[in-house]
């Protein structure tokens, strides 16, 4: 019972940077096998999970400023005005309108090690990313709704000492958990000016247990767990502005910029706290030292602002089509707060560029009809358990287009292949990752609305 309260005491004292640095790679092999293990996971809101489409991703994580058609860049809900409708000749009401299916999904590949060891952790994890669809409401108006998640809590570590008197301890820390946000939104233009809003309902979970176990060859110790599982929820929203400078007489060539960002949100939520001992299952308490059902309390997301540019120009006649963009965003990390703590966590400010190709078309080539994309990005990790944690990456993707057999539909199909690697962490640092991210996302769109007309 003494030893249940200790490590409760324990744990209340006990930073964040130094729970981390007691972390052992070794140990870790024993964690989640085929599923993500990131020590990192365990500070803030967690691992945080694209932000963007696969095509946005593709190029660098760039999307302020970008306004498509045939995908539907969520992060900006001003590019929602840009869906396609067609009006008709005479009345100029809207005869029908492109509606949009955009999905994708991620493979992820991970590695953990510690500076200048050979010792490394890997895992493999396939989840889904997002799924999104689009609506033209009319010319210059569209609407979007769908579901996508913003972070993921995933880690399993141990961790063992030599103990003056006791022998030895083993620690096992273990966490799962996320936030997710299903939202709604719209864009309008008035000329070539776009504003947009979504509005949606974030919610997540944590679940985190600290297991204790001492080792004596004399003396018998009951291990000891302490329980923690969280939930929060609340209306969440971000908005965004476009505005397009045309720089031809034809509109085909174009510089954009754009700005999106959300203001800082309380969350209510509710928290159940057990603390026990237990002799071999840690399901089966021993002694119940101290438990707390539906505490309540408040979760405090940060503000985040995201401004970009965006340069590009579409010949219709050859098919040929470019872009090139950059972004700066910058998130508060300093304004998150779980029930009133803080964590190991700092404001970011991070840079993408990227760009896009699609070479002139020719119909006996079928990759010239193929997009090409490339990107950058670089910054600071939010979380600074460890010390600061510089993160960069590179991405490269394909816009490979599907061949629709029932021409008359007016169907369009869309494969985006998306590959990226990010780096996290250095030599400084006491664990640094490596990532690889495969995502697969796919757009289908088809003329919907459509007036029939007879002879």
């Amino acid at each position: 019972m003494r030893l249940a309260n200790s490590i409760l005491l324990k744990r209340k004292r006990t930073g964040a940077a130094h729970v981390v640095l007691g972390l052992s790679l070794l140990a870790m092999a024993s964690g989640a096998g085929a599923q993500s293990n990131s020590p990192y996971s365990r500070y803030g809101v967690g691992d945080l999970t694209p932000s963007n489409n696969v095509v946005n991703r593709s190029m660098g994580g760039t999307s302020a400023a970008d306004a498509p058609f045939l995908n539907i860049n969520f992060n900006n809900p001003a590019s929602y005005s840009g869906f396609q409708a067609f009006l008709e000749n005479r009345s100029k009401k809207m005869q029908s309108g492109r509606v949009i299916l955009d999905a994708g999904v991620n493979l992820e590949s991970r590695t953990i090690r510690e500076p200048n060891q050979a010792a490394k952790f890997s895992a493999t994890d396939l989840y889904f990313s997002y799924l999104q669809i689009g609506i033209p409401l009319r010319r210059g108006w569209g609407l979007a709704f769908g579901l996508r998640p913003l972070s993921r809590i995933a880690y399993k570590v141990q961790q063992a000492k030599r103990l003056t008197g006791i022998d030895s301890s083993l620690s096992e820390f273990e966490g799962s958990g996320g936030s997710w946000l299903p939202s709604i939104g719209t864009g309008y233009a008035i000329k070539d000016l776009s504003i947009g809003v979504n509005v949606g309902y974030l919610f997540g979970r944590r679940e985190t247990s600290t297991t204790l176990g001492l080792l004596n060859d004399t003396v018998l110790y009951y291990n000891a767990v302490n329980r923690m599982s969280s939930s929060y929820g609340g209306l969440f929203a971000n908005a965004g502005a476009q505005y397009t400078f045309y720089l031809d007489s034809l509109r085909q060539t174009y510089l954009r910029v754009g700005v999106t960002g959300n203001m800082k949100r309380t969350f209510k939520a509710s928290q159940d706290l057990d603390v026990s001992t237990f002799d071999g299952d840690p399901n089966a308490a021993v002694d119940t030292v101290y438990t707390v059902k539906g505490m309540k309390g408040e979760v405090i997301h940060p503000s985040s602002i995201t401004v970009g540019v965006q340069a590009g120009s579409s010949n219709p006649e050859t098919g040929r089509t470019w872009q090139l963009a950059a972004d700066v965003s910058h998130t508060k990390w300093s304004e998150y707060r779980f029930f009133g703590s803080a964590d190991a966590v700092q404001n970011t400010t991070t840079f993408h560029v990227g760009g896009s190709y699609r070479p002139v078309y020719n119909q006996r080539a079928y990759f010239s009809a193929v997009t090409y994309r490339a990107g950058f990005w670089a910054g600071q990790d939010y979380v600074t358990a460890g010390g600061k944690l510089p993160s960069w990456g590179a991405s490269f993707g394909l816009g490979l287009p599907i061949a629709n057999y029932a021409r008359q539909t007016q169907q369009f199909t869309l494969l985006n292949l998306g590959l990226e690697y990010n780096k996290r962490g250095n030599n400084s640092n006491v664990l640094k990752e490596n990532t690889f991210r495969f995502s697969v996302g796919f757009n289908f769109s088809d003329l919907w609305f459509n007036k029939r007309k007879y002879d």
